[in-house]
Parts: C-alpha cells; structure tokens; sequence
C-alpha cells in the first residue's frame, strides 16, 4: 500500500549556494536548468531571498527584480519561494510597514508564490505586517520557526510560537534548522507536537553542517512531517542541505508518494556540478561536516560568508578563535538564535573581539540597536553590564519596534530620486542604500561588471600557490606575507599583505589580462604609531566622519563610522585631545594599522 505523499521544496538556487560558495550562483547559470527544473516535479523552488538580493547588487552586478522575473519566465509550472526576514525584509534593520507591504506586493507581483516569512529573534510580534501582507497579495504565507538550542529554548516555547502565527492566519509552518542543530530525537518531537497541536502542513528546512540532517529528515518523515528540504547533490551536503536524490530513493524505496523524477535530477545534477567549478574561488574550507557547529552554532550561509570575509581581511587563521567567541556573544546578547540579521550581529562582534585581542573595546551599532531593543525582545537575559555600556541612558524598547518607525517608502523615494528607475529601485535602495546608488549609477553609466571568477586551476596542477616572499629593493630586504585579497570594484582586486609584520594593502587594476598597480592603498596614509593616532581592527569602508579638524574629542568618545562585514562600528578616540588630522573621508577604503585621524594629546 502506498503511504502518504511527501512533497519537497529544492534550494538549489538560493540557499544551496549561498551555504557552499557565499551566494555567488549568477542568473546566467541559473536560467539553462530552469526547463527541467520546471518539469521534475518540485512543490516549490526556494530562488529569492535570503542574501541572494545583497549578493546580486554588491557582487554579481544584477538585478534581482530582473532575476525573479526571469525565473519566473522560465519557471511557469512551477511555485517560486522566497526567504523574507519579516520587518527586516532582506535587510539589515527594521522597516516601516509601509515599506514591507510595499516589498511584499512587488514580490508578489514579479512571481514568488511562497513566502517563508522568520524573525531572528523568534519575536512574533515582528511578523504580523508581513504575514497580513501575503494574504492580502493572495500567496502563501509560510510561518516560521527559527529552531536553536540554548538554556531558554524548548519544544514547548516553540509550540506556543506556532500558535502565535497560527492566529495570524499563515498556510503552513516551517523548522528552519539553519545550523544543523536538530537530532533526530529532537526532530521527531518537535514534528509531532506540531502535528498534535496544529492543522497545518508542516516542513523541515535543516542543514547539513552536523551530519545528522538526513537522519533528522527521516525522523521527521516517520513523526508525520509534510515537507522536506533538500539540495541537489552537485550542492548539497556540508554547510548545505541533504541531497535531494538520495532523499527521494529512499522515499520511495520506503514506499512514500514522491512526484519526482530520478532521472531528470541526475540530469540536472550533473549541470550543476559543472557550475559549480566556475565559483571555485568561493568554497570555503568549511564545507564538510563540521561537528563544531554543535558548540558554535554557526549556521550554514553564515559559516562560508564568515570563511570568505576572514579570507579577504587575511585573518582566516583567526576563524577557530572566532568560532569559539561567537557562543560567548550570543550568551551576553541573550541566546537569540543565529540566523539573519542575529548571525552576522553576533558574528561580526565576535571577529572585532578576536581580531582586536579584547572583548566589546569596539561595539557594533547593531549590537547597540539590538540591546536597546530595536530587533524585538531577546529570548534570554543579556548581559546588563554590556546592554549599560552600549545603551548608556537612553530607554530600552518592549514594544513591537516597528511602531516607532513612521511610513518611510515616500522619503526614501524621495531620497533616491531619478536614480530609481521603478519602485522595484526604491526597495532595492531601502534595503542597501550605499550599494543600490552605486548600482544604479553605474547602470545608468552602462559600466556594470560582477565581480571577476578567477580561471580554474590548469589540469594536473598540484600544491599551493606561494604567500610568503623575501623581496630585495635597493639592498634592503623585506619579508612579504600575502594575507587576503578581495575585489574592491568591477575591474579592482585588493591585496592585503604584511611587510616586516605591518600590514599594507595595494589595489591592482585589471586591464586586458594584466595588472597594474594604481597608487592607492594604505601607504598614503601612514602607519599608527603613536598614541594619538586613530586606527581601525579591521578592514572596512568609511560610513562617516564625525569629527572635523580642530575639533575637541574626549577619549572613548566615536570620531568616524566604518563598515566591515555589512554591520556598522564606530571608532573611538584613544585619547582626549585636539583633532590635527583628518586623512580619511567619507567612502574611502581602510585597512587596519592605517592613520585615520591623528589627535593631539590633551
């Protein structure tokens, strides 16, 4: 007798990628799959979302309107799914709910069908506008569970979240495993409590970083779960997701309804392993099974994303370290989950404590917007001496923290002007303004180029390439260590090296095949060496200048905002005094040990 119907969802072009190779997948590679992606038999295609819409604008030089639309296109038989972080959206903050109505009924309108809608705090209160959005858009709503272990987190709290959304009206509920950190024990009382207490189809979104996800999923199958998760093969496994072929041949060896077909999935696996050697540069060291994760916690996108970034700031030496800090952050912040936009808050004041050698001397302005309550309640208790230090005496928030925002979509219309070119344009720039406008003038320019894919290796090559030089100029003898590099514009890569142990970093220009060097880099600025001198941990670009020539500053007080790892910190002042020096300005490129600004000791 045949069982009952198992349906599965394939994050082939969303979550599988941005898991192994930080979300690079570009629309080109894509749209050749899409015909038979199309026919095998998929419920839905997770394609949109995520860090898929930060990747497009920041790296990849497209559209991700465009991309939706065209998948869309190529995709017609088939429902397109969406990863929405609430009344984050795909950013990074909260947004007025005029503006998640607005992205919800773009999205709507250019072909998701599906929205997989989760607070990274599991603060339900922050996903009732955009719940209320989907149904009005008249798609599926999918509520969302942001599954994690801690002192606070337990089958009962996350049964009595279901409910919550349950309320609100949502079609399904989702397990969003995003570390792996689900046991099959675990699973299976979870599906089941759900199941018992709810009317709803449930799925299972669970990463394979631990090893156990397909054990997990099969639990889940045997409590009575409705949906699974899963990844091609050429993309699965590691920091990704269980391998959708394995997955269904079980399935239907055990006798479960499975629509889809073998033989087509072969197919379409083997494209993708193809694809996937063009992206070789981004696959990270930590996309096995990595049964760390079960004390970091680190979830799948984040951990290659984290790999990547450490890579370009040439401090992947220093990832154990920051694994091993992001527990300790996560205690102090409360025990929120980490997932989007929690993990890169809680992972990106990991790397400043590690690679600033102390702990919160430096706090991002997320974390300071976190503790004060702009994320929604913290699951847990945060560490009170941490929350005074960053809060200083301004009022906490317990209410939903959307209700002190004002409709904004008019004002940053406004603020974007003729750049945008749609509203689709205005979203795009709410959500990464700095990034957007960039976008847009150079699309107007007719000069967008993605980053560029290094070639693959020649055949047969072996070992590695050399980062460790002695270099002879004038008589003189340095020691040359090449610590990172990363592109810093369409036609720039940026290396980040050590001379004699101070580090330095020099952009080459990629003309024709060649490399020149432009001039630019730290050496205009000169290294810190004395008290006075302002500098910065890590590498990043500058947001703003707070201070000016002249100026009076006090220690400890911010002089300048940087961007690194997409979170915004503010650098302080090491001493009181008077400001002689402003080298840096808004925009500009910096890399750590580099003079920003120099105050005169007071």
């Amino acid at each position: 007798m045949t069982k009952r119907k198992i349906e599965i969802t394939d994050v082939i072009l969303r979550d599988a990628h941005q898991s192994l190779i930080a979300t690079r997948l570009r629309t080109e590679d894509m749209l050749p799959a899409c015909e038979k992606l199309n026919k095998a038999g998929y419920w839905s295609l997770e394609c949109w979302g995520g860090a898929t819409f930060d990747s497009c604008v920041r790296f990849l030089k497209e559209d991700p309107w465009e991309r939706l639309r065209e998948l869309r296109k190529a995709l017609p038989d088939t429902r397109l799914q969406m990863l929405l972080r609430g009344q984050n959206l795909l950013g990074y903050r909260h947004y007025a709910d005029d503006v998640v109505e607005a992205f919800v009924q773009k999205a709507a309108e250019n072909g998701i069908d599906v929205f997989r809608i989760f607070d990274a705090l599991n603060d339900v209160r922050n996903l009732e506008t955009s719940i209320k959005a989907v149904k009005k858009a008249g798609k599926h709503a999918q509520g969302t569970i942001c599954y994690t272990v801690s002192p606070v987190h337990n089958t009962e709290l996350f049964v009595k979240q279901a409910k919550a959304m349950a309320d609100m009206g949502i079609d399904s509920i989702a397990i969003k495993d995003m570390a792996g950190l689900l046991t099959p024990t675990a699973t299976s009382e979870l599906v089941k409590a759900l199941k018992d207490t709810l009317s709803l189809p449930v799925f299972l979104h669970s990463h394979a970083t631990s090893g156990m996800a397909s054990m997990c999923q099969w639990a889940a199958v045997e409590a009575g779960v409705d949906h699974i998760d899963t990844a091609l093969s050429a993309f699965a496994g590691g920091t990704s997701h269980p391998p959708t072929e394995s997955m269904v041949a079980a399935l239907k060896d055990a006798g479960y309804d499975v629509d889809l077909d073998l033989e087509m999935l072969d197919e379409l696996t083997h494209y993708f392993r193809d694809v996937r050697k063009k992206y070789h540069q981004f696959e990270s060291d930590y996309n096995g099974v990595d049964t760390a994760v079960l004390l970091s916690q680190v979830p799948g996108g984040m951990m290659s994303n984290l790999a990547n970034q450490l890579k370009e700031q040439g401090a992947l030496d220093k990832i154990r370290d920051v694994f091993a800090e992001i527990p300790r952050v996560r205690e102090d912040l409360g025990f929120p989950p980490l997932v989007t936009p929690t993990s890169q808050i809680v992972g990106t004041q990991a790397v400043i404590n590690v690679l600033a050698g102390k702990r919160y001397d430096n706090i991002t302005n997320e974390v300071k917007k976190y503790l004060q309550g702009w994320y929604g309640a913290a699951p847990g208790v945060v560490n009170a001496d941490l929350q005074k230090r960053a809060v200083g005496n301004e009022d906490l928030i317990d209410e939903r923290p959307a209700n002190l925002i004002k409709n904004e979509f008019h004002k940053i219309k406004e603020e974007v002007g003729e750049l945008a070119e749609s509203e689709e344009d205005v979203l795009t720039y709410a959500m990464f303004p700095d990034q957007a406008r960039q976008f847009f003038e150079q699309r107007k320019a007719g000069t967008l180029k993605p980053e560029p894919l290094e070639p693959a290796p020649a055949a047969g090559a072996g070992g590695s390439i050399s980062t460790e030089f002695k270099v002879t100029v004038h008589g003189e003898t340095f020691d040359i260590q090449v610590t990172g590099v990363s592109p810093t514009a369409d036609d720039e890569r940026r290396f980040y090296m050590t001379v004699d142990g101070m580090p330095e970093e020099i952009s080459l220009e990629t003309v024709g095949g060649f490399e020149r060097e432009d001039g630019s880099g730290g050496s205009k600025r000169g290294k810190a060496s004395k008290e006075g001198h302002v500098t910065t941990s890590m590498p990043g670009n500058i947001v703003d200048v707070l201070v000016g020539e002249g100026d009076t500053v006090e220690a400890g007080k911010p002089v300048l905002v940087i961007e690194a790892m997409k979170m915004e910190t503010e650098v302080k002042a090491p001493v009181s005094g008077k400001v002689v020096g402003v080298f840096i300005a808004k925009g500009d490129r910096v890399t750590p040990s580099e003079i920003l600004m120099e105050i005169e000791p007071a």
